[in-house]
């Protein structure tokens, strides 16, 4: 059984795909399970254990019909070894950047971020402490 994992319901599939699959594996070691960028699915896993889904938003809405949510201001955080290489990484991938990586120690000892948006705009945060 796979523990919690968030699924990002995409309105433009393939853009979030090719984000996802240049930024998971090489940050994450996440592995592409099943999928590809025609969609309407696709999931990452590390050790066996899901760690992010795609799945097309409209396809969604043909189950859900009018009861699929509108695209949330949530955000997502990894945690990575090098802050600055994930960053540039993600940038290189598609990713726009909202804030370059920085020192946190208001945060917490130790701790540096960056943060970027996805195809979509969703708000990813890298950090390592």
């Amino acid at each position: 059984m796979d523990a919690l994992h968030p699924r990002l319901l995409v309105a433009d599939f393939a853009a979030c795909f090719a984000f996802y699959d240049a930024v998971l594996p090489p940050l994450l070691g996440a592995r592409l399970v099943q999928g590809s960028a025609g969609g309407p699915y696709a999931h990452w896993d590390v050790d066996g254990q899901a760690v992010l889904v795609l799945f097309d938003r409209a396809a969604m809405a043909g189950a859900l019909g009018d009861r699929i949510p509108a695209p949330a201001g949530d955000m997502t955080v990894c945690r990575v070894a090098d802050v600055a290489a994930a960053h540039a990484l993600a940038v290189r991938a598609g990713g726009v950047s909202v804030l370059p990586p920085a020192d946190r120690p208001e945060w917490g000892a130790g701790l540096r971020t960056a943060h970027l948006r996805d195809p979509e705009g969703r708000l990813i945060e890298f950090q390592s402490y």
